[in-house]
């Protein structure tokens, strides 16, 4: 079996990526520019009221009188030598510069309270300013924006998007997604639809590193790789699906370590979750599991009655993830390390090649980072000629990591999923055979002539 593509193929892939893209590019994203504009009024609102709630406390007081008219409640650096230098409080974690962080995750661990409106502040004027006003000054006089979709400036050969960024439009934070995204309206009488991969970089890994637990996983749409690491970290043999704490083994565990993280920030990040303090525990401490059992005197239950004893627990589950669960997969970085060690480069088995200097997790994740995003972005260039092929009056308008935005007549709809179904489970692995396990992609529809908004 051909497992590798040549140059010239990566090539060809980038080329026709690139006319593509440039399509959705000229095809352009309707703006709402009558509400961005009432809403960005609105956030100066908010802002100068947290902004003068600061004012009026001791901690601005204190910032005051060491910068005095130098003063900048933006400025990262100076809020870090406020708090870590004058107030000598111990940062959770550093940046990389070795000064201590003073991101969202962090401040809201110091437990001051004046540092919610610092925090408050800061997402309000981001979203102002770099989003909204961003969607103001790139919409042309037809009251579309146009984002340049670029394949030339990731190193893991993914996409990125300028003028604006339309691939960093919030997600995460629900209110900043609802606020952005209520801009982004489709065409008159069509709706917006995005066809969204699911797991792709855990498929493609599994590819390359053929782990048999992993791929009966992937084949089995029964069994749940997520819910087992949840009832392994909480100690939950029953645990339901459907169950918060699935979520935060996928988001605190199971990704991260895919990515490289170890149990230490697992341990927090799973604390976050679930609402557990970074301390000793009471029965009444997190969630709950079930109604009325908190997941605290669930654990204590199970012998882990703190903080720390559960950063050690982790340990053990970490070990037991890659030396027991998932030893092929371990395997199979290590002999990646080393032969990116030996040769100086590694070949995706798309043809694209990856060389400099990487660090051990960027040696394993870039091409498999890369080659998901080929599967997407030959998704797009099937379905973009089929498109034209066919006349449709739908468009692709843009593309998001592991998804691609459409601008959709409704009567089209039906045959846009047949057709991205047929190209994800039969055109692309007869284009690639080792695409090994079955690739899924699911489209999420949005009212007709309405935002970018689920309702």
């Amino acid at each position: 079996m051909k497992t590798q593509a040549t140059t010239k193929d990566a090539y060809q892939l980038m080329h026709d990526g690139i006319q593509a893209l440039a399509r959705a590019e000229r095809q352009g994203i309707r703006i709402d520019v009558e509400y961005c504009n009432r809403m960005k009024a609105y956030l100066t609102r908010k802002i100068n009221y947290y902004q003068k709630k600061l004012e009026n406390t001791n901690f601005y007081r204190r910032w005051l009188h060491i910068y005095r008219n130098r003063i900048n409640i933006y400025s990262d650096d100076q809020l870090s030598n406020v708090l870590y230098k004058h107030m000598e409080l111990v940062p959770d974690k550093k940046t990389e510069s070795g000064k201590g962080s003073t991101d969202e995750e962090t401040l809201k661990r110091l437990g001051i309270p004046e540092l919610q409106y610092i925090i408050r502040l800061r997402k309000l004027s981001k979203i102002r300013d770099t989003y909204l006003e961003q969607f103001i000054r790139e919409t042309n006089d037809d009251g579309y924006m146009r984002p340049s979709f670029n394949l030339h400036t990731v190193r893991t050969y993914r996409s990125s998007s300028s003028n604006p960024n339309f691939q960093n439009i919030p997600k995460r934070d629900k209110e900043a997604m609802e606020i952005c995204r209520r801009a982004i309206l489709p065409r008159p009488g069509h709706m917006l639809v995005e066809a969204d991969f699911a797991a792709l970089e855990v498929a493609i890994g599994a590819a390359y590193h053929k782990d048999p637990v992993m791929l009966a996983y992937l084949r089995n749409p029964d069994s749940d790789m997520h819910l087992d690491m949840a009832r392994q970290i909480f100690k939950c043999p029953d645990l339901p699906k459907q169950s918060i704490l699935r979520k935060a083994a996928k988001n605190a565990f199971v990704f991260p370590q895919f990515y490289g993280d170890y149990y230490g920030n697992n341990a927090k990040g799973l604390c976050e979750w679930t609402e557990l303090p970074l301390g000793k525990w009471k029965d009444t401490d997190g969630i709950d599991i079930v109604e009325g059992v908190p997941l605290g005197k669930h654990m204590r239950a199970q012998g882990i009655k703190s903080y720390d004893q559960f950063v050690e627990h982790m340990k053990w589950v970490e070990d037991d993830f890659w030396n027991n669960r998932f030893k092929v997969y371990n395997a199979w970085k290590q002999k990646w390390i080393s032969l990116y060690r030996k040769r100086g480069y590694l070949q995706m088995y798309t043809g694209f090649v990856c060389s400099g200097v990487m660090r051990k997790n960027e040696i394993v994740n870039y091409p498999i980072q890369g080659t998901a995003f080929h599967c997407l972005l030959s998704t797009l260039i099937h379905l973009d000629r089929i498109m034209q092929e066919r006349d449709w009056d739908s468009k692709i308008v843009g593309q998001i990591h592991d998804s691609i935005v459409m601008d959709a007549v409704p009567e089209e709809l039906d045959e846009i999923e047949q057709t991205l179904n047929h190209i994800v489970k039969e055109v692309l692995p007869e284009q690639w055979p080792w695409i090994i396990v079955p690739l899924e992609i699911e489209t999420t529809v949005y009212p007709i002539d309405g935002p970018w908004i689920e309702t």
